[in-house]
């Protein structure tokens, strides 16, 4: 979630920390702040509730002197109310340490009545400031090993910055649990949660891993372990465009990487199936125990979720092997039956979600395989993995996940193919044609996102409904629950996903003129069903609004609205029939003058549980 941004150097801080911060305002926040050191050195902090405009027209009244080293964060609300107090950085009693931080500090209330008794004074409700205070109170004059004894007593996840006006030559960095970068740069160094924060300024990067410390000045970086052993850290250089981090002449991040799907599937078909021939480098796990596989459980969070509903249909259809999804933060509470014998498939953007990690924690410890399909290169997830397939979408700006999900999509139906290769699951002729109709696809969206004028106007005309309701059957029944996702998400128009088949179980009961109904209605062996529940809806005079199939002369005697996707067999239909939906939500909100990017109370990734 927050965004984490410190700076050591020889330029000035403070408009280095709100540029950077603003690069990370699609993960989302409540507030934002800087600390930095004057020259005498004094701790100066300004801090603001409500957007980082807000911070620079504070500091336009209130501005602060030169400094070359500082920490800034926009923070999302865990403990306590947004508001300015609540704000970070947050600093100790005698203003000498500011510590930013992302995560959750667990044994927070026992730490505090502790310090509330060595005589330290709290002004926020946040969990964070009892860090502040826990390395005022080890502070004996270093810095470094204050870091150190502070880090040890807490408990949860956490990534921090640290500084001192009696350090102004250090900036401290340490992580567990949460993402956190170290950008490299030329007599200047850089910490921050993610990569487009600082992208501008570099591209050679440290992915700090769980359980390191790093003391930064603006001529070195030395990373250590929490023991105190000193590591050498890989150093990677980032790949992708600073214009990849950009609007490019769109309204929004969304609409951008709507229209960006096209090259991401094409360059993963080019990557992964080039001439045809399957290579899925970085699944590791052998053919031998993709053979010896019982059963595979898919776990993930939100939309990757969804993605992964859609894999077990791919997986059981293609590889005849019995799969299961978990939604990541109730797997590890149920007891899960998982052996050598499973395969999880973790998936995440990120690869910092929380609670899929922890899921693939509890996995292995039961003797579980794990492969994630990951986009963040160096993450968490990756790391933890025993094989990693990497999307390559790059940078997802916009909270609302369009081309990271039809991204985790593809890499599913490839992986499809790897399974039914491999076990001998279906003919070399449907193998043979599968690939051909995937690497189609791209081609396919193209003309798909021209009918964006047409989309325009329908969801225009439904934008004013309370409520809608998203239906789909079989493959597209994960359809409709990520076309209801993307809709509440940015519109906040109260939406839901259902198998068609279940909306006679109850509801049934929310249709009326008031209701718009979006039916995945495409050409398929569950297609007579789908017009069946259409007719249902418009005898209670639901408004309906059909996916269709091209070419389908009947559908629209049924639906008041028709958008048609592409003919295609109906096991990659999943592909083409989410594009409308992501555009019918993103011209809904942006009618309703919602913050499309941006939308209120999510992060782009969620780091805590």
């Amino acid at each position: 979630m927050c965004g984490i941004i410190g700076y050591i150097g020889s330029r000035d801080a403070t408009p280095i920390l709100l540029e950077s911060l603003k690069k990370l305002e699609y993960r989302g926040y409540d507030s934002s702040g800087v600390a930095v050191l004057d020259h005498h050195p004094h701790l100066i902090v300004r801090k603001s509730k409500g957007k980082i405009k807000n911070l620079e027209e504070l500091l336009c009244t209130k501005p602060v002197p030169f400094s070359n080293l500082g920490v800034s964060h926009t923070r999302w609300a865990t403990h306590g109310l947004p508001c300015d107090e609540n704000a970070h950085p947050h600093t100790d009693n005698a203003h000498r340490i500011a510590v930013v931080h992302n995560g959750i500090i667990e044994n927070y209330a026992q730490l505090k009545e502790k310090l509330k008794r060595q005589d330290c004074h709290f002004v926020s409700q946040t969990d964070t400031e009892v860090i502040a205070h826990l390395i005022s109170v080890l502070y004996k004059g270093d810095l470094k090993t204050a870091v150190y004894k502070a880090i040890a007593q807490l408990k949860g996840a956490f990534a921090i910055g640290v500084i001192s006006k009696d350090h102004p030559d250090l900036l401290v960095a340490a992580r567990v649990g949460s993402p956190l970068i170290i950008g490299l740069g030329d007599k200047e160094n850089y910490i921050a949660s993610d990569v487009p924060a600082i992208l501008d300024r570099t591209r050679r990067v440290i992915y700090l891993k769980d359980g390191q410390v790093a003391f930064l000045s603006k001529d070195k970086v030395e990373v250590f372990t929490f023991e105190g052993k000193k590591v050498t850290p890989k150093i990677d250089t980032v790949s992708f465009s600073i214009g990849s981090a950009q609007k490019d002449g769109y309204d929004h991040f969304m609409l951008k990487e709507i229209h960006e799907q096209p090259q991401v599937l094409s360059a993963m078909l080019k990557y992964r199936l080039p001439k045809g021939k399957l290579k899925l480098e970085g699944l590791t796990v052998s053919d031998e125990i993709l053979n010896s596989i019982k059963k595979i459980t898919i776990v993930a969070c939100g939309t990757a979720y969804h993605a992964g509903l859609v894999g077990k249909y791919i997986i059981e259809d293609m590889a005849r092997l019995m799969t299961e999804v978990d939604t990541s933060s109730e797997f590890r509470y149920r007891k899960p039956i998982v052996d050598k014998n499973t395969l999880i498939i973790a998936v995440s953007q990120s690869g910092e979600t929380a609670d899929t990690l922890a899921a693939v924690r509890e996995a292995k410890a039961q003797g579980a395989k794990v492969v994630s399909i990951c986009n963040v290169i160096g993450s968490s997830l990756a790391r933890e993995s025993d094989g990693v397939l990497y999307t390559h979408a790059g940078p997802e700006i916009g909270v609302a996940s369009t081309k990271a999900y039809t991204a985790q999509l593809m890499m599913f139906y490839l992986l499809g193919l790897k399974l039914a290769h491999t076990r001998h699951a279906v003919t070399p002729a449907r193998l043979k044609r599968l690939v051909k109709d995937l690497q189609n696809i791209p081609y396919l969206y193209k003309g798909l996102l021209k009918k964006r004028s047409m989309i325009l106007k329908i969801a225009e005309a439904n934008s004013h409904f309370g409520c809608f309701l998203y239906l789909g059957r079989n493959i597209n029944y994960p359809t409709a629950l990520e076309g209801a996702l993307k809709l509440k998400e940015i519109s906040y128009i109260p939406a839901e996903g259902y198998a068609a088949g279940e909306m006679k179980h109850g509801p049934i009961a929310l249709i009326d003129e008031y209701r718009a109904v979006v039916c995945v209605a495409l050409q398929s062996h569950v297609y007579e069903k789908m017009i069946s529940n259409i007719q249902e809806i418009r005898a209670r005079k639901g408004n309906v609004i059909a996916i269709a199939t091209e070419g389908d002369k009947e559908i629209a005697h049924h639906a008041h609205y028709v958008i048609d996707i592409p003919a295609v067999e109906e096991l990659l239909t999943p592909l083409l029939a989410i594009i409308p939906l992501q555009l019918i939500a993103y011209y809904i909100a942006v009618k309703r003058g919602n913050d499309v990017d941006q939308p209120r109370n999510l992060a782009k990734s969620v780091t805590v549980e």
